[in-house]
């Protein structure tokens, strides 16, 4: 089949889901009480669903009163007894495969299930969706004429009991129907390769021969692939090795940080930059608009949502609300319910909502990666808008940092601890301190009140990280490429000390 031919199929095949997609869009809602009750009949005769009676819940209302919330450590036991090969423990269908967390918000290895039907329904028909979005939004798009260049884990599949763990991308890759592979690069040979550093000249060395239209993979780590690309080739910008590429789907960490590099290399004004959401535990969201940053809840997965406001969150008020009852502006702890046997689980990640008609979200942090010893409650989106507005100020250019506190000892006050690597540093180091520390109080008022007069924090301290320290540390715990990044802030300063002691120390 000639190649216009095959991308005007594809668009119209994918095409056809919009309507599908406007049923949740309109009735999300109902869609998703639906979603429950299927999930809930399903898994009544496995080991929690006798726990807890399953079969005698009819409404979200006893769902909520009978079902408690949890964390992995309360699952990790069924986690591991079904990891040996036991079925019929949280899901009706055998769990064959087992997602290998990156590990950012615990030291321990996380395994999280993936259920025949959580690859098929939720994390295939996902980026499918995503397909059919783009396209839908962009009707001249050339998408299908080349290839789309995948930036998956460098961690292979382990098989062990019957059963298979590796990074979620190793997972997806490993299963996908044979036809994939021929619209994506690079191989799947190259794109399951464990060793990082063997992995990523032999990815350049596939994809340059490519007729590249799309990206897909973490920032961080695509940002590295693509200055390999351009190294390796000689070339200025991305256009000059691949003039048909158009669009990059990504997702893992904020893209603000590293946009501004990103623009350097891709110098197009029409070209296309979409946010998705996806993680262990399923595909949640995805940018449905061109120009607009936020995305769209993705409804009919076989995820059902419930959200805990983080106001409440770990206190003994704590209580989960449903989709319906969620307020926009709110920070929330997104808890689900899934079709792979996650039952009212807090996957760590808190939400914004932005619209709820349509429900649109952004991630605004992890509900362990923040700071809040002193009151600030200091999260990830807060530190984010605070660097790209002071990077813009100071024309500087940040590759990694992490935050840490500076606890209170006798009279000396607190203050926040911060790393920075920077690409391009900034020529006056103390007005980017100032700066900065003036940008976080506009983002966050609790910061500016600890802040003011020196009442309870200091002026932060930066240090600048010396040339590879992240990714040193990343090769040193063995988490080089793919999902894995540093912590960027936490209540702790186990990260900031190991990473201050590799500062003083010369690269390996």
């Amino acid at each position: 089949m000639p190649i216009p031919l095959v991308n005007s199929v594809a668009s119209w095949f994918l095409k056809k889901r919009i309507h599908q997609m406007e049923l949740f869009v309109k009735y999300p809602n109902e869609v998703q009480q639906e979603l429950l009750k299927n999930l809930i009949s399903k898994a009544k005769n496995t080991e929690i669903g006798q726990q807890y009676s399953f079969s005698e819940i009819e409404n979200y209302e006893t769902f909520r009163e009978r079902v408690p919330i949890q964390k992995y450590e309360d699952i990790e036991p069924s986690i591991e007894r079904s990891r040996r090969g036991e079925n019929n423990i949280f899901w009706p269908t055998p769990i064959k495969w087992f997602a290998k967390s990156s590990g950012t918000t615990n030291s321990k290895s996380k395994f999280i299930p993936v259920s025949h039907d959580s690859l098929l329904d939720c994390h295939y028909a996902a980026g499918k969706d995503l397909l059919c979005i783009y396209l839908n939004n962009n009707p001249q798009s050339q998408l299908f004429t080349g290839k789309s260049l995948r930036l998956g884990g460098s961690k292979e599949i382990y098989r062990e009991n019957g059963t298979s763990y590796g990074d979620l991308s190793a997972i997806l890759i490993d299963n996908m129907p044979f036809w994939a592979e021929f619209s994506s690069t690079p191989s799947n040979e190259v794109s399951l390769m464990h060793d990082w550093e063997i992995k990523m000249p032999a990815i350049v060395n596939e994809t340059i021969r490519e007729n590249v239209t799309s990206l897909a993979g973490v920032p961080s780590w695509m940002l590295v692939l693509l200055n390999n690309v351009l190294q390796t080739t000689g070339n200025d910008n991305l256009f000059e090795v691949w003039p048909n590429l158009e669009v990059y789907f990504h997702g893992g960490v904020s893209f603000e940080p590293y946009a501004p590099q990103y623009q350097k290399i891709i110098p197009q004004e029409n070209f296309r930059f979409y946010e998705i959401y996806n993680a262990s535990e399923g595909f949640f969201a995805c940018q449905d608009q061109n120009d607009q940053k936020d995305m769209l809840l993705l409804l009919d997965y076989g995820i059902f949502y419930e959200f805990i406001p983080m106001d409440i969150y770990g206190k003994e008020e704590e209580a989960a609300i449903p989709l319906s009852e969620v307020e926009i502006g709110k920070n929330y702890a997104v808890v689900i319910t899934t079709n792979a046997g996650l039952w009212r689980y807090k996957i760590g990640d808190t939400v914004r909502f932005t619209s709820t008609n349509p429900y649109r979200i952004r991630v605004s942090g992890r509900t362990k990666h923040h700071i809040n010893v002193f009151g600030e409650e200091l999260i990830i989106e807060n530190a984010e808008t605070a660097l790209k507005k002071v990077s813009l100020v100071t024309s500087c250019e940040i590759l990694d940092y992490t935050v840490a506190p500076v606890f209170m000892e006798g009279r000396e006050k607190g203050a926040h601890e911060w790393m920075i690597e920077f690409k391009t540093p900034p020529k006056d180091f103390d007005k980017f301190q100032k700066q900065l520390d003036m940008a976080l109080q506009e983002v966050n008022s609790d910061y500016e009140a600890k802040r003011y007069n020196d009442m309870t924090l200091r002026r932060p301290t930066i240090h600048r990280a010396r040339t590879n320290l992240f990714y040193d540390w990343l090769k040193k715990h063995d988490k080089v490429g793919g999902q894995h990044k540093v912590p960027r802030l936490s209540n702790s300063r186990s990260y900031l000390e190991e990473l201050l002691e590799m500062n003083s120390l010369k690269v390996s």
